[in-house]
């Protein structure tokens, strides 16, 4: 997998993946239906492959987080940017930071929380954190009392974070007064839309941002990649036609719970078998998967883009 330091280059080349984990019966990772998925996602041009939420990070101990890295460093192609999150509280970020200093992973994405934070407690715990992994930090922006953009701006010259992962949500994604601040204080080139299909064309169309993230990639990576590329090119209308395609299973995720339900697609799809999702989290209930296979069926019955 990708080891060296992480240029604006890499972040534009591809979707973001954000893969959810695959769980043996017992609650250990499964090792060979992870790599199935790997594969399937790199097969379809997707080489930058981002493990936080979806993969349910937060409910890991160590010994799993562990066991994550190394099933990654196995299964991920040669060329193939593999980022594993830390956090969210400053506590387990530093306890991850110091299992990832030595290994070879160029980057990190923090986990957000609003729960016991001010933005100056951020920014420091933050520095601390870098310092400790001895390389800098891909942090997740989902809330306006998290971080300033003035804050962002000063990590990113220190050399602190390498990525930001845009996540704000707004009514109209193209009414974003801190987003525009943001990109006026940081590159926009290191800056990623972070919230799926819908608000990714506006995010990389109309902001420039260098590119988005996505659970359903995970599906259809040659899709998403297509739609990354049409966005960047400005051929919107193709990116909206593609993007047009996710929008129903992303409500189904926003209305049932976005990791628990992307766990639960990647196995009905055929990518792999995710097996159980861990606690405090919990697999969808028969009726859920009752109304959401119509949605997954419709999606995979489309022809690729």
């Amino acid at each position: 997998m990708k080891t060296s330091a992480v240029q604006p280059a890499d972040i534009a080349r591809s979707v973001f993946a954000v893969p959810p984990l695959a769980m043996a019966a017992d609650g250990t990772i499964n090792r060979a239906e992870n790599a199935k998925m790997i594969r399937h996602i790199e097969a379809g041009g997707v080489s930058s492959l981002l493990y936080g939420g979806n993969a349910n990070i937060y409910n890991f101990d160590l010994d799993t987080y562990r066991a994550m890295l190394e099933m990654l460093e196995a299964s991920a192609a040669p060329d193939s940017w593999v980022i594993p999150a830390i956090g969210p509280d400053f506590g387990k970020m530093l306890d991850q930071a110091r299992i990832l200093r030595d290994r070879p992973y160029p980057t990190a994405l923090t986990l957000p929380t609003t729960v016991a934070t001010h933005p100056l407690g951020v920014e420091a715990g933050l520095r601390r954190t870098a310092e400790v992994f001895g390389k800098p930090l891909f942090v997740y922006a989902k809330s306006e009392n998290y971080l300033t953009p003035a804050q962002f701006g000063a990590l990113a010259r220190d050399g602190v974070i390498c990525a930001i992962k845009y996540a704000i949500e707004r009514k109209d994604p193209r009414q974003d007064a801190f987003l525009d601040a943001l990109v006026q204080e940081v590159d926009r080139k290191i800056i990623v839309s972070g919230m799926g299909e819908r608000p990714a064309l506006t995010h990389v169309h109309e902001f420039k941002l260098a590119g988005y993230t996505s659970g359903l990639v995970c599906i259809l990576p040659a899709v998403s990649q297509a739609f990354l590329k049409a966005a960047q090119a400005g051929d919107t209308a193709k990116a909206a036609s593609i993007a047009a395609r996710f929008i129903p299973l992303e409500n189904a995720r926003e209305k049932y719970g976005f990791i628990r339900v992307l766990h639960t697609l990647i196995r009905l799809a055929g990518v792999a078998d995710t097996g159980p999702i861990l606690p405090l989290l919990a697999d969808l209930t028969p009726a859920e998967i009752t109304e959401l296979t119509p949605m997954l069926d419709a999606l995979l019955e489309k022809t690729p883009a």
